[in-house]
Parts: structure tokens; sequence; C-alpha cells
């Protein structure tokens, strides 16, 4: 069999980073003869992408997956143009680093040669330096199918019928989505929909996808059935389901906290804490936070809360949630004493551990995609509480299609661009008392998910059967 290396190319943030690196642990270790490069681009305020990052190389079990690091870090401005400037700012570093790698495969008799470029969803403008040198383009779609529905569908109706979606901000208008059972109400839109730099983003980004070779999806055939099947009629390239993709492996040695966390929950029953956490940018006003917490005491359930400050805008650019110093601060006064023998507060979680452990019973979660299969995997059901991007359409196949959480508030958002709702600690708590019902329907139906989901990438299962399709598509068309 031919040796054939793929060039990756994950969007700066952790969450696609560390999806893009273990998917490729899968294929190399599905493949002998592939090899794969990884190219690492970092962002001069996210100090958490960048450590994971430098962790990567020193953690490699492979010399088949290298990791190269770009020289230059990316300067964070609005999302729409941030994404645009990574691909600007960096075509000549990504150019000059598969350069190598082609001489180094010319040069050296029995390397693998360049098959490719994996590309993420918002770095698909790569993909003409990648028919600059030749080989095809196929993406790795770190969000689901479902999302992945909705970008074409909003692209088709642009442009078969010049549709306007700026003009139903703040609207209530419900579309009938391919890609999910329900129809969707514009609220569950993400906000970049209705600014013309988010939306024209959309649109290149379905345009591009459209001309790739294959899409890798970070799901699985079990989970999003309807949502894979519904692709399969928007004239695509093949759709392959290979997940979920995760790294379940723990934070110990790395969180500074995570032993003091682990004691904590060895101590509590099994299935009986509810684990608050809202991903690397969840955070809340302070009028918020009180809410959450008379919810908290009020349900009288253990709980354990990842509370992060909310960013400060610094030269006009917003940064990046950080932990408090002093959390009684922002907290009802008295509260740390009143739950002291039911709860405990900190600041960054290792979300994989907690959800791993046997004490946990239900998860409050901003249903970003690796959180909700993370929460899958481990068979927690959830409670829909999303914030920005796609989360709004994650809560909805959660709740409504897949029966798999319960909602708090699915249609709350915080990059809308104006004021932000303040949920009420009646509706926090009653969605808290749902989640926690030892014998409900989510909760059974979140166990049998679970089981699917490990099923999947077993030898013979769904997604493992996926990966192998893949490669020899991959291989099939090396030039």
């Amino acid at each position: 069999m031919k040796k054939a290396e793929l060039v990756f190319i994950p969007f700066p943030a952790k969450g696609h980073l560390v999806s893009t690196v273990e998917v490729a642990k899968l294929l190399v270790d599905l493949n002998s003869n592939l090899s794969i490069s990884v190219l690492i681009i970092e962002r001069t305020v996210d100090a958490e992408s960048t450590a994971y990052a430098d962790s990567l190389t020193a953690a490699s079990t492979t010399t088949r997956i290298k990791f190269i690091h770009l020289p230059q870090p990316v300067q964070d401005t609005d999302a729409a143009n941030f994404i645009r400037s990574v691909v600007q700012t960096h075509e000549p570093l990504v150019r000059e680093a598969v350069t190598k790698i082609v001489e180094h495969s010319n040069s050296v008799p029995g390397s693998p040669r360049l098959a490719g470029f994996v590309l993420d969803l918002f770095c698909t403008s790569f993909r003409d330096l990648a028919n600059d040198f030749g080989v095809p383009s196929y993406l790795f779609c770190t969000s689901g199918a479902g999302f992945l529905g909705f970008l074409f569908f909003t692209q088709a109706l642009h442009d078969e019928q010049n549709f306007e979606f700026v003009e139903l901000t703040d609207s209530e208008t419900e579309f009938t989505i391919p890609s999910y059972v329900n129809s969707v109400s514009t609220k569950l839109f993400p906000s970049a929909t209705f600014k013309p730099e988010g939306f024209g983003l959309f649109l290149s980004v379905a345009k591009q996808v459209r001309e790739m070779k294959g899409i890798m999806v970070n799901t699985f055939l079990e989970l999003e059935s309807h949502a894979v099947d519904s692709l399969s009629n928007c004239k695509l390239p093949p759709v392959y389901p290979v997940g979920p993709i995760l790294n379940t492996e723990g934070c110990s040695g790395v969180h500074q906290n995570y032993d003091s966390i682990m004691q904590w929950l060895d101590q509590q029953p099994r299935s009986s804490v509810v684990f608050l956490c809202f991903g690397s940018r969840g955070s809340f006003s302070a009028n918020q936070v009180k809410e959450i917490a008379c919810a908290l005491e009020q349900s009288g359930f253990r709980f354990l809360w990842s509370l992060r400050r909310a960013p400060e805008q610094v030269n006009g650019k917003m940064g990046h949630p950080t932990d408090y110093e002093n959390m009684a601060e922002v907290l009802p006064e008295g509260f740390l004493d009143r739950t002291a023998e039911i709860g405990k507060i900190i600041g960054w979680a290792p979300q994989s551990a907690i959800l791993g452990h046997p004490a946990t019973g239900g998860f409050v979660s901003h249903c970003g995609w690796n959180s909700t299969l993370e929460s899958i995997w481990f068979g927690v059901p959830m409670a829909t509480w999303p914030l920005y991007a796609e989360q709004q359409l994650n809560a909805l196949q959660l709740v409504k299609e897949l029966g798999l959480a319960v909602e708090i508030k699915m249609d709350y958002r915080i990059d809308g661009g104006g004021e932000v709702e303040l949920v009420k600690a009646e509706t926090i708590e009653r969605g808290i008392r749902r989640l926690m019902e030892h014998d409900s329907d989510v909760r059974k139906r979140m166990k049998e998910m679970s089981d699917r989901s490990r099923k999947a990438l077993m030898d013979g299962g769904s997604s493992h059967s996926t990966l192998c399709r893949f490669i020899d598509e991959v291989v099939g068309n090396m030039p």
C-alpha cells in the first residue's frame, strides 16, 4: 500500500484543536502507512490553547504524527474578521511548511507522499493552497451534522432565492431545515446569521466545502441519523460520521485543583451532584450569578459549579473569562457558608474527569459540541443553557429531537449585541430538579446513547467502519 501523508489545519481554538489531534491519532492507529502533520496556529490571548499546543509534541507517542508550530501568533479581533485574518496572515507560513514536507518526501526514498489537506470548517480557504500543491482537500467538521446541514440550507436559500437573513433579526420566523426533525425558529439561529460579515463567512464556507473530496464530521450515525441522511440529499461530497472524537483521558497533573476536586467528588453519593460548566468562553453577569446561586441553594442538590469572571474589553477587544480571586464578592451574602456541606465552587474545570466520575448525576451546560459529546460518552443527562455560536441549535437537538436533555433556557445568547436576558432562579431551579430526577426518560435515553457512542468506535462499529472508508478514499485519490 502507498504511504500517504495528510496535512491537518485546525482552527486556533482549543475545542477545535483537541478533536483534530484525537482524530489524527485514530487515523494513524488504523493504518500504519498513514502519517499526519498538524499545523498549529497560535493566538496572542488564548493561553489555554497555547499551553495545550505546547504540550502536544512532548506527549506524542508516535513519529507518524508531527506537530508543526507556525511562528506567528494571530491577533484576536471580532469573530468573522478573526477567521479571515487567520487564513490571510498564515497562507505564506502554511505554504512554506507544506513545501518542506514535499521536499523531504521527494528527497528521502520511502517517505510518505502528500495525499491531501484536512481543513477545519473555519479554515476552508486553505483549499486554494491545496489546489496549488495538486492535492485534494477534505473537511473535518468539529461541530455536528445538524449544524453543517444548517450552513448548506442557508446558503441554498440565499443563492436560489436571494434571501437575506439580516432582515429577520429579532423575529421568530420558523424554517423547515432538512437536517432537523422539527421546524427551527430564527431565535435559535447563530447570531452571525444576521450580521453581514458573519453570514458572508457562512456562505463562503458552505461553497468551499461543497467542492471538497470528502467531509468528516465529529458525530456518529446513531446520534444524528436524521441529519446525516439529510446531507446525502444535498449534492455534497461523501460524508463520514467519525465520532465521538474526544480526549477523555482527564486532566490529572495538568489542572492545579484536580486532586481536591476529585477528593470532594469521592465523598459524594453516586449520581448526586449537579455539575455546572459553560465552556472556555462561558461567564455571566453578577446579577445572573446570584440567580444561579439562589436556584442551587433552593434546589438542595449537591453541586459542583465552575464559576468564572466575565471578560473585560482591552483596547476594544474582548478577552477571555478568568477565575475569581475572591468568589464571595459575586455570590449572595452567606451563600458559601450555607452551602458548605453540599456544594463546591471552582474556577476552570477538568470537565471530562468530572463527567466521568460516578458522583456526577447531571450537567448544566452551554451545549458546545465537544461538551455535548463528552456528556453522552459518560452517560450524564444535560440541562441546556446555550450561550453563543451554534449552541442554541445543539440545545434544540438535545431537548426536542433526541430527548437527552431538559431545558433551562434554549434561546439564551450572549453574542447577539443587545441586552442579555436575566434568567430567574425559579426557571433555573425547575430545570435542575427535572435534570436530577433519577427515573426520568431523559436519564434512560442518555444511558442508551452512551452505550451506542462507545460501540460506534469499536471494531466494526459505525464510526470505526467510516474511518476505514475515509482512509481508503484518501489513498484512492492520491496523485
